[in-house]
Order: structure tokens, then C-alpha cells, then sequence
């Protein structure tokens, strides 16, 4: 009987060890993060701070969580990828060749090009994210963000990473208000955009989720399963109702919902420092 009892107790101790090893091997997924710009009339309103300054510290605050993540790793290990994209591509060809310079990919740099990122990542996105958008205030040529159709047509290829490996993130900068010139129709309450036509219907203070369920008010969906991917959107606004960002926010969610987003979180716009712990804890 003593022997059996000793047995077992090495045999615990044992299995302690062992998953304690197991633990130890377990890493933390790469990041394969994706920004996508609403490069719409949002960025000329007026908000102080104004919403290009706002955009410009979440990016900053994106690339350096980036170099933390590349620094737990060890540079020879950090394998991440970052991009910003925009839909559609704007017609002014000199914001195409500086968003080019914004597209990050580790996997197959060697360890010197992979510190030089470390080293550069956030100069490097803050310098060319401000060129971006003055180059688009100066074309002042304002078709909208079409982000229904970068959902139907190009997030998967754009954003989803197959390899298990890598933990999808798209982080979408938008007012909340979805529309393109190209894209606009609808099918009883669903549609492909949300415009302050299709919203004020629903803006009453204490009834306005009750008036959206009613009506199956929404968008239409665009995708049947984005089960590998999480979204956070940032900066979504309307200056001059909150009943209406309140409408935007609970409508993206249930597009969300119905298009299978494994997990999403959606806020209005807020001062940098507190959209900064936002990100972190959606990164976390």
C-alpha cells in the first residue's frame, strides 16, 4: 500500500511538471492587424480635438501596442503584420504609393529587418498617416467610405489571415455613418448604408431600440461567417444627437452578430487618452 501511494504521488507530480511545461510552450497568437480608414467628410468637422489629430494618436497607440507585441516575442519570434487600407482606393494616386509604405509584414524579414521595424514603426505610420490626410483634405473630393462593400467583397482577402497562427483584428476609424455613391440600396428596412435618412426614423430617446427591433431596422448582410476575425470601430459620431450615435452603434453591432463576428466592440468617438485604454483593452 505505501509503495502504491508513493507511485501516485510521483505520478501527480509528474503530471504538475508536465503541464507546467505545456503552459511554458503555449504562445500567445501573431497579431495580423488591419486599419481601415473612413476617408469620407468626417475628417474636415469640426471637434477638438479634431478628428484627424484623434485618427493620428489611435494609430500611434495601435503601432506602439505592435512594437510591445514584437518585443515579448523577441525579435528573431515576432512574425506580426499591420496595414492600413481604405475602400475604395482614392483616385489620387500620391495617397496609394504612401499607403503602400503602410503595410508591415514580419513573417519572412530576417532578424536586422525586423529590428529596424521595431526601431521605425511608429515614426514611420505617424509621418505618412498625416500625409494621407492632408493630401485627401486638399483633393476635397468626397464620394464616402464604402465599407458594406469592403465587407462583401474584399475583408476576407484584405484581413483574414488562414493560418491559425495569427489573431485577425480589424480596427475600423468611422463616424459611424456608411455610405458610397456606388453602393446605395435597400430592401424593406435593410440597406447597404446608414445616412441620416434611414436613422432619424428611430431617433426617440427612450424608444429607440424598441422602434429598430419592431422594424428589423439594419444593414443588409454582407458576409455569412466572419467567425475568425475580431473588429473593434473607433470615433463613431454624430455631433449633434447622441440618440443617433446610440442607433449607429446598435445597428453595426447586429450586423456584426448576424454576419458571425467572433467578438467586436464598438464606441464613440472620445478624448485620445481614453480611446487609447480602449484599445489596449481590446488588444489584452
Amino acid at each position: 500500500m505505501k509503495k502504491i501511494l508513493i507511485y501516485s504521488i510521483a505520478l501527480l507530480i509528474l503530471g504538475g511538471c508536465n503541464e507546467r511545461k505545456t503552459e511554458k510552450k503555449a504562445q500567445p497568437k501573431q497579431l495580423n492587424i488591419s486599419i481601415l480608414l473612413d476617408l469620407s467628410d468626417r475628417i474636415i468637422q469640426t471637434a477638438t480635438p479634431s478628428h484627424v489629430e484623434r485618427d493620428k494618436e489611435i494609430i500611434k497607440c495601435i503601432t506602439e501596442y505592435f512594437k510591445k507585441d514584437m518585443e515579448k516575442r523577441n525579435a528573431h519570434k515576432a512574425k506580426g503584420k499591420i496595414k492600413v487600407l481604405f475602400y475604395p482606393t482614392p483616385q489620387n494616386t500620391s495617397i496609394n504609393e504612401i499607403a503602400g509604405k503602410l503595410k508591415i509584414d514580419c513573417l519572412n524579414m530576417d532578424t536586422k529587418m525586423r529590428k529596424n521595424i521595431y526601431d521605425t514603426i511608429t515614426e514611420l505610420f505617424s509621418k505618412n498617416i498625416s500625409e494621407i490626410y492632408s493630401q485627401a483634405i486638399q483633393t476635397n473630393n468626397w464620394h464616402g467610405s464604402d465599407i458594406w462593400r469592403f465587407f462583401k467583397d474584399d475583408l476576407e482577402d484584405y484581413c483574414i489571415e488562414q493560418d491559425t497562427n495569427y489573431r485577425n483584428i480589424l480596427i475600423i476609424l468611422t463616424d459611424g455613418y456608411i455610405y458610397h455613391k456606388n453602393t446605395h440600396f435597400g430592401n424593406g428596412n435593410r440597406y447597404s448604408y446608414l445616412l441620416q435618412d434611414n436613422v432619424k426614423k428611430f431617433n426617440n430617446p427612450t424608444r429607440w431600440m424598441e422602434l429598430i427591433d419592431n422594424a428589423d431596422f439594419g444593414l443588409i448582410k454582407a458576409h455569412d461567417n466572419l467567425s475568425n476575425i475580431e473588429i473593434l470601430v473607433l470615433e463613431i459620431s454624430d455631433n449633434n444627437n447622441k440618440t443617433n450615435e446610440d442607433v449607429l452603434k446598435y445597428v453595426i453591432e447586429k450586423w456584426f452578430k448576424e454576419m458571425k463576428v467572433s467578438r467586436s466592440k464598438i464606441y464613440s468617438t472620445d478624448l485620445p487618452s481614453n480611446t487609447k485604454t480602449r484599445i489596449e483593452s481590446f488588444f489584452d
